[in-house]
């Protein structure tokens, strides 16, 4: 590990006890619209889980006494089941992504949905959390917002955790372990700290946000880190221990093609060239034997939020320059 990489890790990484709700409290009150906090949930048939989540948030972050977050949104990818009834249940926003910015049809992906999340939310702040988590704490959210609030140096903090596999010893993040850390200590070092670098879990200042190309896949939390060192540097990111994090574990042949999206999120990255095919192919036993099939690996991205002029004239800011949206 780089020498850089030993001292931000002593610098830059902390647990969610470190900062106590009064000091984030304070904090937000002496930050003033700087520090006015957006959560959204991006969701997609998770009608089990999401209405604990936004409950959990609303009474211990959204209340007269803890008035940490300022709005929680979530945003429904196409849901076919309740998820959008069960989460407006439980007091939160619910948006359809196809409604939010309609000129441009949706692509699939969990990218797609942050991205245009920027267009609905006012929070100078915006932390993300997945929706599928299971015992479900509001510390993911206090705990990654408190670095923050509290310095005005970091512009990016990320959840890290344990992740139970089961009821073994082992730990999830298969993905992580085979394609992202690999990746990260390979091509960009200065990132090899990060605990869980493709956490669901993370809260960014809009002004960094809105400076970044979106994934619209699963590549969106490798690339947002990778893009984000460019940008403000290694000392601008920071990450905070937040405990034990339960969520449904995707199959085999699911974490083939998540790995093939974040391999593809790496490889525009290093090279900003063309892959000739960009597809995975997975096989499944039939009665005839091995059944391919034969997936797309999404590559396309969306533009920074800055060269979209609906979003420009709704957050009041000039253009600069040749905008391509």
């Amino acid at each position: 590990m780089l020498e850089e990489v030993k001292r931000w890790l002593e610098r830059r990484s902390w647990s969610a006890d470190d900062r106590p709700l009064d000091r984030l409290l304070a904090a937000k009150r002496q930050a003033g619209p700087a520090g006015s906090v957006s959560v959204v949930l991006p969701a997609l048939n998770e009608e089990a889980t999401v209405g604990a989540i936004v409950e959990t948030i609303r009474r211990e972050l959204m209340t007269e006494a803890v008035p940490l977050v300022d709005e929680l949104v979530v945003v429904d990818s196409g849901s076919s089941d309740r998820t959008s009834e069960v989460a407006a249940a439980a007091g939160a926003r619910v948006v359809h992504r196809d409604t939010v910015l309609p000129r441009l049809p949706a692509l699939p992906g969990k990218g797609e949905v942050l991205w245009r999340s920027l267009l609905v939310t006012r929070g100078e702040i915006v932390a993300f959390a997945d929706s599928d988590l299971r015992e479900f704490k509001s510390r993911f959210v206090s705990g990654i917002l408190g670095p923050l609030l509290t310095d005005p140096e970091v512009h990016l903090v990320k959840a890290m955790y344990d992740r139970p596999l089961g009821t073994s010893s082992e730990q999830g993040g298969r993905v992580t372990e085979l394609v992202a850390r690999p990746l990260l200590n390979l091509h960009w070092p200065l990132l090899a700290g990060f605990v869980q670098p493709l956490g669901g879990e993370y809260a960014v200042r809009r002004s960094l946000l809105e400076r970044l190309a979106f994934p619209v896949g699963y590549g969106i939390e490798l690339g947002m880190l990778v893009d984000s060192l460019d940008l403000v540097g290694l000392d601008a990111l920071a990450q905070v221990d937040v405990g034990v994090r339960f969520h449904r574990h995707q199959d085999g042949q699911a974490l083939g093609r998540m790995a093939a999206t974040i391999y593809r999120t790496a490889q525009v990255r290093l090279s900003r060239g063309h892959l000739v095919r960009p597809v995975i192919t997975q096989f499944d036993r039939t009665e005839c034997g091995f059944e391919p099939t034969v997936h797309e690996v999404p590559s396309e991205e969306r533009p920074p939020m800055l060269s979209i002029p609906e979003y420009r004239r709704l957050r009041g800011t000039p253009e600069a320059g040749r905008v391509v949206a």
